[in-house]
């Protein structure tokens, strides 16, 4: 895979309203997923003196090769998982994770992420481990709906593994979106592709993307410095609510808790929300970058308490493990 594969151009979502909340920025900053690039040269455009770029798939720092050297060492970049990122660095100013699948990935066929484009039924970010078509070909029909149906948030997830596993074996993107295509209704105009939850399902089964961003959560909490902040963009409900729980639980804010459920201790916060509802794209971003429609940013400022791990069950987080890794 070369960086020349990729003609699409990248555009960061949600760069501008991120900027905005976090300014000023300065110091040193994190970007947990590096991909083309773009949240680290915005970070350094509006003042950071640094950015740890991190990321698992190697062709992010392949065709980062190309610009990378004009920002001398205020760049570094880190071939890693940003559940780790406080094995990478500690006393930041600042952490920004844009979650799910890149354009990068997304515009190349051969990475198997589209079912737009044919390609092998891949979908792996770090480029090694469980494929999707492994998980296709080689789990049972209960693993598969139960895939479906919890990260993909599938209605007809029986209905469309059953299908998937009477199919085999499926080796490319398109057999598979055919597969899923004659399980449901043919899409209307300004609808979703049929696909669409069963392709996401797969990419997060593959990638452990729901415990990666739990862990990830926790680990920024622990390489943050006091005032430090983190920004984390997310692209559907599931990763939403644990970032919102998340910052909810460990913020002290029990406003929402269920009245009937036991009576918890009271935390130090160890972290200050000052915009509780999440930001959206605008007008303007909307028409420029379609693939925006779904995004949330979600921004809190890290206090001096110390850090503390917390229950991924707590976050609403699909908990049966699944087969693959990251």
């Amino acid at each position: 895979m070369t960086a020349a594969a990729s003609t699409s151009p990248h555009i960061p979502v949600l760069i501008r309203p991120l900027i905005a909340a976090v300014s000023p920025v300065s110091g040193v900053w994190l970007d947990g997923t590096f991909g083309n690039g773009g949240y680290t040269r915005a970070l350094l455009a509006a003042g950071a003196d640094k950015v740890i770029g991190v990321d698992r798939d190697p062709l992010a720092f392949e065709m980062a090769a190309a610009w990378i050297g004009d920002f001398g060492d205020r760049i570094e970049t880190v071939a890693g998982v940003f559940s780790k990122l406080d094995e990478y660095a500690s006393d930041l100013d600042g952490v920004v994770l844009d979650l799910g699948v890149s354009s990068m990935q997304l515009d190349i066929a051969a990475r198997g992420f589209s079912f737009m484009r044919d390609g092998p039924l891949d979908m792996r970010m770090s480029q090694s481990g469980v494929s999707a078509a492994d998980l296709c070909n080689e789990a049972s029909e209960a693993e598969l709906a139960d895939i479906i149906y919890l990260f993909g948030e599938e209605r007809a997830s029986r209905r469309i593994a059953k299908a998937i596993v009477a199919a085999r074996p499926l080796t490319t993107t398109l057999q598979l979106a055919k597969v899923v295509e004659g399980c449901l209704p043919r899409a209307k105009p300004g609808q979703s592709h049929p696909a669409t939850r069963t392709f996401q399902a797969l990419r997060i089964a593959v990638n452990n993307e729901y415990e990666e961003l739990a862990q990830g959560l926790m680990a920024a909490e622990r390489a943050l410095k006091p005032g430090g902040q983190l920004a984390v963009v997310t692209f559907h409900s599931v990763e939403d609510r644990m970032v919102k729980r998340f910052l909810q639980a460990r913020s002290g804010n029990t406003a929402n808790a269920n009245r009937y459920a036991p009576e918890t201790a009271q935390i130090t916060p160890a972290w200050r929300i000052e915009k509780r509802k999440a930001i959206g794209p605008d007008d303007q971003e909307l028409a420029e970058n379609p693939r925006a429609r779904s995004s949330k940013l979600r921004v809190a400022i890290r206090t001096d308490a110390p850090a503390e791990d917390i229950d991924p069950g707590a976050l609403g987080m699909p908990m049966k493990k699944r087969k693959g890794g990251r």
